[in-house]
């Protein structure tokens, strides 16, 4: 197994579908060239804009299944170290055509709770309605979607409501330093758990680190993907943390973003954090597996970032039994049940580097 496996609801799949399908090819496909020079850093902004309806679809079709099989696997992480936790309230912000309320709402399907959508984005709010109301049986009928700019200094952000869940996802990197340091302390104060997700780029691992220690700073605690609130012990320039998501393309799909396979990998860096409230007794887990795990004859190679070892190598003989057959279904990303009874090799952040493989297009 080497990324989580994660499907777009049918609903959002069936609406995105529709959208794309009503947007003659040649505007389509010109919408979606520059939004890929923006996101591949060629546009002057560096980031893209959305400015009409045709841009907004075209970046549904061509960022929004991706986002959302990253974001949910970043949710069910935080899910997962809180079993029997719904959050009443939802606040996504710069939350677009809304990937990451589709999420949640497929992560926590149970419960009437308040969704807000915040977007500086005119197309793009008006889109996530659109879809909401395309999508049969949506979950999200009762979001509420706003406009919200936030502007080019900290005073522009938006005072945030208390809530219990709050996501920024694809937003860090678009905002200046000062305004991006502003907003994960605004989302810090507003959320009893919160979720930040960027691209799994080097640059992207770097804001979620940063963005971590203020969270902890903050008084949270993080529950994913690191199994403790310490130091990162990945040197920064060896190395970066990300993780993999694939999710499956529709043949509209394929054909917006000039692809053959039926699905992709997205690549992202992630960070989940709680304030004391949602279940005290929640801890991190052990550790987490940060590379594709190395299978060689009668052994599966981990490398993993521990709760008090740091980054270490466990070595998972055939002779353990059970354990070995997990580690063989073991994926990258996922949590690992550490055996204090058998030896581990420790290495260093400059040994743990990755492979080098490329999102697939």
């Amino acid at each position: 197994m080497t990324s989580t496996s994660l499907s777009v609801p049918e609903q959002l799949r069936a609406a995105l579908d529709r959208l794309l399908d009503g947007l003659p090819q040649r505007q389509a496909a010109s919408a979606v060239e520059r939004l890929m020079a923006g996101y591949r850093g060629q546009s002057p902004a560096g980031a893209p804009v959305l400015r009409d309806r045709a841009d907004a679809v075209a970046y549904a079709a061509y960022r929004m299944p991706a986002t959302f099989a990253a974001v949910s696997a970043a949710l069910r992480r935080l899910a997962a170290r809180l079993p029997g936790w719904t959050p009443g309230g939802h606040l996504d912000l710069g939350g677009g055509t809304g990937a990451a309320v589709w999420a949640a709402a497929e992560i926590w399907p149970d419960g009437d709770r308040e969704t807000v959508v915040l977007d500086r984005a005119g197309p793009a709010i008006d889109l996530g309605r659109e879809l909401v109301r395309l999508a049969p049986g949506s979950p999200l009928r009762a979001a509420q979607w706003r406009l919200e700019s936030i502007g080019a200094t900290p005073p522009a952000i938006p005072a945030l409501p208390l809530t219990d869940l709050v996501t920024v996802s694809y937003v860090l990197g678009e905002l200046p330093e000062a305004v991006r340091d502003a907003v994960v302390d605004a989302v810090a104060r507003a959320g009893a758990a919160v979720v930040l997700v960027e691209p799994g780029t080097p640059d992207g691992y770097l804001r979620i680190r940063a963005a971590r220690d203020r969270l902890v700073a903050a008084g949270l605690r993080v529950l994913a993907p690191c199994p403790h609130d310490g130091a990162c012990p990945i040197a920064v320039g060896s190395d970066w943390c990300h993780f993999a998501a694939r999710v499956s393309r529709s043949a509209l799909h394929r054909r917006v973003k000039g692809g053959v396979l039926p699905y992709e990998d997205e690549k992202f860096a992630y960070v989940a954090a709680v304030r004391p409230g949602p279940d005290p007794a929640a801890t991190p887990d052990p550790a987490r597996i940060v590379r594709r795990p190395l299978l060689r004859k009668g052994q599966v190679l981990l490398d993993l970032c521990t709760r008090d070892e740091g980054l270490r190598r466990e070595t998972v003989s055939k002779r353990r039994g059970p354990e070995y057959r997990a580690a063989r279904d073991a994926g990258w990303g996922e949590s690992w049940p550490v055996s204090p009874d058998y030896p581990s090799e420790p290495v260093s952040g400059q040994d743990v580097r990755h492979t080098g493989d490329q999102t697939v297009q």
